[in-house]
């Protein structure tokens, strides 16, 4: 049996369609940016990953990795893609579920810089999703 969480409702959400933050964090070369935007529904989600990878940078860069938490019914759902980048998708999720978000899309999108940062990669994964979150709540995003 699959756990279910429920959603009494004190969750937090963005407000915005799309928001997008470039070059936030430099380490050896590689370059990250993050996006976040309302959505509620799978629809939602493949129309905001197109929107990000319609720009040719976006699409090209090494990876674009997401979480998402929707609330449906008094029902989270969530999904997750690492796009190539081993966990960056759970530690992304990980910090929705934290942080209590619903209703919303975080793509940390990475373009590789030729030098592998091992376990450092993480702390920029937690690090984008956290600047985001926190300019969404600064700014009543």
């Amino acid at each position: 049996m699959k756990l279910r969480e429920i959603d009494f409702g004190n969750s937090k959400q963005i407000l915005k369609d799309f928001l997008l933050y470039e070059k936030i964090i430099k380490d050896r070369g590689s370059v990250y940016s993050v996006s976040a935007g309302m959505v509620e529904n799978r629809d939602e989600i493949k129309n905001f990953l197109k929107k990000i990878k319609s720009n040719k940078k976006y699409a090209k860069a090494t990876h674009n990795s997401f979480a998402v938490r929707i609330s449906k019914d008094s029902i989270f759902y969530e999904t997750k893609s690492d796009d190539g980048e081993t966990g960056a998708g759970n530690v992304i999720l990980r910090i929705l579920k934290k942080r209590n978000y619903t209703n919303i899309i975080v793509v940390v999108t990475r373009w590789f810089g030729g030098i592998k940062l091992d376990s450092d990669r993480f702390k920029h994964l937690q690090d984008a999703t956290i600047f985001i979150l926190d300019e969404i709540e600064k700014n009543n995003f």
